[in-house]
C-alpha cells in the first residue's frame, strides 16, 4: 500500500509539472515615457500572440508565459531590463522598440543565450554589427527607408528649399543622415542640417530659423512627439511647410498633438499589415479585445509567431537549435511570408509613402 502511495504521489507530482510546463518569453519596449503609444503596441501584439499560441496548444505542448520589460527608450534601463530577462529564464524577446535600446541590450542577449527580434529598431547597426548569431529584426532598416525618402524628396520637392533634422538618437540621426545621403546623391543640395533636443516642448526658435531661411520642406529624423509639435508651431508662424518622416509617426498620437496642422504630413513606413488578407483575423480578435492593431502590434505578433514556428522547428528552445531553424526557415505570420539573411533582417516589401488626412494615416496617393 505505502508502494501504491508513492507512486501515486509520483505520478500526481509528474502530471502537475507536465501540467505546469511553461516557456517564459518577453516584451521590451517603451510602456512608460513620452514613446509609451509604441509600447503599448508591442504589448497589445505580444499579448494576442501568446494568447493565440497558448489556445492552440502552445509551443511543443507547453504553454508561454510573457513577461512585460519597460526599457522607456533609455540605453541604460534596456540593459538593466536585459539583465532582468537573463534572470527570470526569459529564453526569447520581441524587442526592444528603440535602436538606442535594442543595440546596447543585445549584447546582453548574445552573452546570455536569449533570442531577440525586434519588430521596430531599424538602425541598420543593430543588425550590421550585431553580437551575436541570434539577433534578428521583423522591421525594415533605415538605410533602406532613407533610401525611399531621399528619392522621393528629390523627385518631388526639387523646386523646394529642403532642411534635414534628427534628435541625436541612434535611431532619429540614423533616419535623417540615411535619408540626407540618398536625396545628395541624386544630386540635392540640403538647405539645413542640424539637431534638437527631444522632450522639450517648444521648438519655436527652431521654427523662426525654417521660416526665416525660406524652408519648403522639413523632414524630421525623430519622433512623433517632437515632429507633432513642430508641424503645430509651423503653423502658428504662418508657415505651409511640409513635414514628412519616418515610421516613428505611425501612431495616432501624432495627431492629437497637431490636430489640423498635421494635415499632408508624410511618412515612410512598411506596408501596412492590417491590410494582409491573412492578418484579418487576427486585427478582428485584437479590436474585439480593445488592443491597438496599428503600427507595430502586428510586427511584435509576427516576431513571436517566426520565434514559436522555429522552436517548434527545433524541437525544443535550444539557443543553437533555434537560431539554425530561424536561418534556414521561412515562417507563415501576419506580415506574410518571411525569412532572415545571414545579417538577421528580414527579406520583406520594403518601405512606401503615407500621408496624414482628416486624423489617419494612409497610402498616399500619388
Amino acid at each position: 500500500m505505502k508502494k501504491a502511495l508513492l507512486a501515486s504521489v509520483a505520478l500526481s507530482f509528474a502530471f502537475a509539472s507536465h501540467a505546469s510546463a511553461e516557456i517564459v518569453i518577453a516584451v521590451a519596449g517603451p510602456m512608460t515615457g513620452q514613446y509609451a503609444a509604441f509600447g503599448e503596441q508591442m504589448k497589445a501584439g505580444a499579448d494576442q500572440a501568446v494568447e493565440d499560441i497558448n489556445a492552440a496548444g502552445g509551443v511543443n505542448g507547453e504553454m508561454l508565459r510573457l513577461e512585460v520589460g519597460d526599457d522607456a527608450c533609455d540605453p541604460k534601463q534596456a540593459v538593466a531590463v536585459a539583465n532582468q530577462f537573463a534572470g527570470s529564464g526569459v529564453t526569447f524577446v520581441a524587442g526592444h522598440f528603440c535602436s538606442g535600446s535594442s543595440i546596447p541590450a543585445s549584447a546582453v542577449y548574445a552573452e546570455e543565450g536569449i533570442i531577440e527580434i525586434s519588430p521596430a529598431s531599424t538602425n541598420p547597426t543593430y543588425t550590421d554589427e550585431r553580437p551575436g548569431p541570434g539577433i534578428f529584426r521583423t522591421c525594415g532598416r533605415d538605410d533602406q527607408q532613407g533610401e525611399v525618402a531621399g528619392k522621393y524628396l528629390f523627385d518631388h520637392f526639387s523646386d523646394k528649399k529642403i532642411a534635414f533634422v534628427h534628435d541625436k538618437t541612434a535611431y532619429g540621426m540614423g533616419l535623417a543622415d540615411a535619408t540626407k545621403a540618398s536625396f545628395e546623391a541624386l544630386g540635392g543640395k540640403p538647405a539645413l542640417y542640424e539637431a534638437y533636443t527631444a522632450g522639450e516642448k517648444d521648438y519655436s526658435a527652431l521654427v523662426s530659423k525654417l521660416k526665416e531661411q525660406g524652408i519648403g520642406v522639413l523632414y524630421v529624423g525623430g519622433y512623433h512627439t517632437e515632429a507633432g509639435l513642430m508641424a503645430r508651431q509651423m503653423r502658428e508662424q504662418g508657415m505651409d511647410t511640409i513635414l514628412v518622416s519616418g515610421d516613428a509617426l505611425v501612431t495616432d498620437e501624432y495627431w492629437a498633438i497637431t490636430g489640423a496642422a498635421g494635415e499632408g504630413t508624410l511618412m515612410t513606413f512598411s506596408p501596412d499589415p492590417r491590410k494582409n488578407e491573412v492578418a484579418a483575423p487576427v486585427v478582428e480578435k485584437m479590436q474585439a479585445a480593445g488592443r491597438s492593431t496599428e503600427g507595430y502590434s502586428l510586427y511584435t505578433y509576427a516576431s513571436i509567431q517566426a520565434w514559436a514556428q522555429a522552436v517548434t522547428t527545433a524541437g525544443s528552445t535550444d539557443f543553437d537549435a533555434v537560431v539554425t531553424a530561424l536561418n534556414d526557415g521561412k515562417f507563415e505570420t501576419v506580415l506574410g511570408e518571411l525569412e532572415f539573411d545571414d545579417k538577421g533582417d528580414v527579406t520583406l516589401p520594403g518601405y512606401v509613402f503615407y500621408e496624414w488626412k482628416d486624423g489617419a494615416y494612409d497610402y498616399l496617393v500619388q
